[in-house]
């Protein structure tokens, strides 16, 4: 079963959602604000994605940060892991994980080989 993470209210999200319903894919949704996340999660993903690619620098979020949070969030360590903590929504979304997969954003045709190769494994 594959875990998607994001918001509830991000259009993004929602899309990735409907795409998956559609195709019949079993996954849960786990809401970053409401269900929370942990120092594990995140150092996974780091370690799977790099902070690069995990965090979004082209939001809301990311803008209004402080020069010196913006230094914490680009450098891999527990501040890291702090910061996103405390802002999830720097997070870039949706995030996708399970069955060895674990990718950020969403578009059709990445879903859909990630899905086959799964089913096809």
């Amino acid at each position: 079963m594959f875990t998607l993470y994001g918001i509830s209210n991000c259009d993004t999200v929602r899309k990735a959602k409907k795409w998956l319903d559609a195709q019949q894919v079993d996954y849960r949704f786990h809401d970053f604000r409401k269900d929370g996340l942990t120092a594990a999660d995140i150092e996974r993903w780091q370690l799977q994605l790099g902070l690069e690619k995990l965090i979004n620098k082209r939001g809301t979020t990311w803008r209004q940060l402080s020069d010196a949070e913006r230094q914490m969030a680009e450098n891999p360590n527990s501040q890291a892991t702090e910061l996103i903590l405390q802002y999830p929504a720097i997070i870039k979304r949706p995030l996708i994980e399970g069955h060895s997969i674990c990718e950020v954003g969403f578009n059709e045709t990445l879903y859909s080989d990630l899905i086959n190769g799964v089913t096809h494994e």
